[in-house]
């Protein structure tokens, strides 16, 4: 369920941008872009191709400095990052539990037992490059995973997976958020389907152009506008998905 604004209260923050800008070679790649960031939520930054998603999470994160505006992260809190991509020369020698001790997990019963948590255990002696695209991105998870994070920053966790994948690790990710209580800051592309499976949404096009519950942000004019024809057949599906609500995930896929 989204979260009431309500409820929130200053001790609950994990994270906070205000007035955020970013100015490059006389570009402007973030204008005025502020939200907050609360325990247990998700919230889903959505927008085109640059946009400036994976820029703001990166300033986020303290991995690049704004032009201007603050950002506060609550102290002593513990991030897990999964990157966008991973790029392993096909040659080089790397098994997943070799990839995961790299990371920082020497203890190979923790590693193992993160790999269960997302499903991937079976990979745990297999070469990196030898694993399917579903199969990585959980591979990636876990290794987010490693530090018990209070927040878990994803960026397009779910690139290169078909939609049944998609969906199933949409599901995944709510319920890890459900059983840690950590709290999950997301870039995604795929509107239908991340809909479903957040608190809030940011849309951004180097601004906010509106920000909300999947259910407002959806009819809201500028979500309309900014994704065209794909926001109205997402409109579509979002609509049939929330008026089939006995239906489970294999009957409605959209829906995880």
């Amino acid at each position: 369920m989204p979260l009431k604004e309500s409820t929130v209260t200053a001790s609950d923050i994990l994270l906070e941008l205000s007035d955020i800008c970013l100015a490059r070679d006389r570009q402007q790649l973030l204008r005025q872009v502020s939200f907050t960031l609360s325990c247990g939520e998700i919230l889903t930054i959505i927008g085109p191709n640059g946009a400036g998603k994976t820029t703001l999470l990166r300033i986020a994160l303290g991995l690049l400095a704004p032009s201007s505006g603050q950002v506060y992260r609550r102290p002593a809190s513990s991030i897990g990052y999964m990157p966008q991509r991973l790029h392993i020369d096909p040659a080089f020698p790397l098994t997943v539990k070799r990839f995961l001790a790299m990371a920082g997990s020497q203890q190979p019963e923790k590693a193992r037992s993160l790999l269960e948590e997302v499903g991937a255990a079976k990979v745990f002696n297999s070469p990196l490059q030898t694993i399917s695209g579903g199969e990585l991105q959980r591979v990636l998870l876990a290794r987010a995973l490693m530090r018990d994070p209070d927040l878990l920053v994803l960026d397009e966790p779910v690139q290169g997976v078909d939609v049944q994948g998609q969906v199933e690790l949409y599901q995944l990710i709510t319920r890890i958020r459900n059983e840690r209580g950590c709290a999950v800051l997301m870039v995604s592309h795929d509107l239908h389907l991340v809909m479903a499976a957040t608190d809030r949404v940011l849309c951004l096009n180097r601004h906010i152009c509106c920000s909300g519950t999947p259910e407002n942000v959806s009819s809201d004019p500028a979500y309309l506008e900014l994704f065209g024809p794909l926001a109205v057949e997402h409109l579509a599906i979002y609509a049939h998905d929330k008026g089939h609500h006995q239906c489970d995930s294999s009957q409605c896929p959209g829906r995880p």
